[in-house]
């Protein structure tokens, strides 16, 4: 299943993206690992590593033992040993790196029942019977979806897989609580002719396949490179003083943003020098509470107990300070001695990058001028020939009497 920019050679097998890889196809190495040791030779008397990373459809990846030393490199299409019969993928990465790959998710290369065996390269038959198989894909979910509805399942049908020899189809759906799909499968094996899977994934899990495009405008990092998914919380948002507005957090899977994640230990770092904001400050004129924090300038915002709109600003370094001195029983005299020095100017100038143009050019439309002379003149000259003639009719002497005869 190659894209229209993805080259294939005469044996169908493709040679590379003039995309570089993003134009999302199962021949592009979306989710692929740069293979940094592909240039590394092996010490003498060592055997390469008979372990083969294979991905198939929407990122899912396996790693297979290449029993038969076959001459194996990235984008090469393959045969795969499956439960019953074969199935169809391509080569990801190779080499030494699957190991580490393997480490990493915890997957033991003498593992009899997850890591099976690469049969062979795939031929131009097997290509042809997987790319029949997935063109039945997309009809078969929609009327699979259909017969969700019909017997009243709360579930949803998000995807379907079938193997490379098309000897089975695995349905992947999502549901928040527990169905029984038992007629389901009756309906689906009487309609569709073929063995049926069904299997559950989550909702990242089902973003994660599907893909599209985030808030920030760029393709999903589930669908595109982030391959382990950590359990994000709303005290992430907190950290970095996010408003807990859901439509603004929840990615299109409908959970928090997994970017959420991606600065938290920044801000965990810098937190560390800041007090806690429920501590008091107490001075001789009173006692002051924290109102806000600013992470990224090291500063805070205390106001007196009874005068909540007069905020006065403090470092974090002055307000350990001032702690201190509480918790040895010490007093200083206001929060004034040290804000003074922070008093901050919020006005900004802004300069014309434009040039001679107006910033605000664009604001207003632009009216025509001319057009709205012309008609003033009109009506004018209107009402001038129209009070001319009235009062030509009103100066007018009266005809006088035609004589009788």
């Amino acid at each position: 299943m190659a894209c229209n920019s993805c080259s294939t050679g005469e044996d169908g097998q493709p040679k590379g993206c003039k995309s570089n890889g993003t134009c999302g196809t199962d021949s592009c190495n979306k989710l692929t690992v740069f293979d940094w040791l592909a240039n590394m030779s092996l010490p003498n008397g060592q055997e390469p590593f008979i372990g083969v990373e294979v991905r198939f459809k929407n990122g899912r990846k396996h790693y297979y033992k290449n029993t038969e030393n076959l001459t194996l490199s990235i984008g090469d299409i393959v045969a795969t040993q499956a439960k019953s019969g074969h199935d169809i993928g391509m080569v990801t990465l190779t080499g030494e790196l699957v190991s580490i790959q393997m480490k990493r998710k915890k997957v033991r290369l003498d593992d009899a029942e997850n890591v099976l065996k690469i049969y062979r390269k795939a031929s131009q038959k097997d290509i042809d019977i997987w790319s029949a198989a997935r063109d039945r894909e997309e009809p078969m979910k929609v009327k699979a979806r259909q017969f969700a509805i019909d017997l009243k399942l709360k579930m949803k049908i998000s995807d379907i897989e079938f193997q490379g020899d098309g000897s089975k189809a695995t349905f992947y759906y999502t549901a928040e609580e527990r169905v029984d799909f038992r007629e389901l499968i009756k309906v689906f094996a009487r309609e569709f002719r073929t063995r049926i899977e069904m299997k559950q994934v989550g909702f990242r899990q089902e973003a994660a396949r599907l893909g599209g495009i985030g808030s920030c405008g760029r393709e999903l990092c589930c669908s595109t490179w982030l391959t382990d998914f950590r359990s994000v919380s709303t005290s992430a948002a907190r950290y970095q003083q996010l408003s807990l507005n859901p439509l603004k957090l929840a990615g299109q899977c409908g959970k928090l943003k997994c970017c959420l994640n991606y600065e938290l230990d920044s801000y965990l770092d810098a937190l560390k020098a800041f007090p806690k904001t429920d501590t008091k400050l107490y001075t001789e004129k009173g006692n002051a509470v924290c109102q806000k924090t600013d992470i990224f300038k090291g500063l805070m915002w205390y106001a007196y107990e009874g005068e909540w709109m007069n905020w006065h600003i403090i470092t974090t370094e002055q307000a350990n300070e001032i702690i201190k001195k509480n918790k040895n029983k010490e007093k200083v005299a206001s929060l004034e001695e040290y804000a003074v020095e922070h008093i901050q100017d919020t006005k900004n100038e802004f300069e014309n990058v434009v040039g001679q143009d107006s910033l605000t050019r664009f604001d207003n439309p632009k009216s025509n001028k001319k057009r709205k002379n012309n008609k003033s003149n009109q009506n004018n000259n209107k009402n001038k020939t129209r009070n001319r003639n009235r009062n030509q009719n009103s100066n007018a002497k009266p005809k006088p009497n035609a004589k009788k005869s």
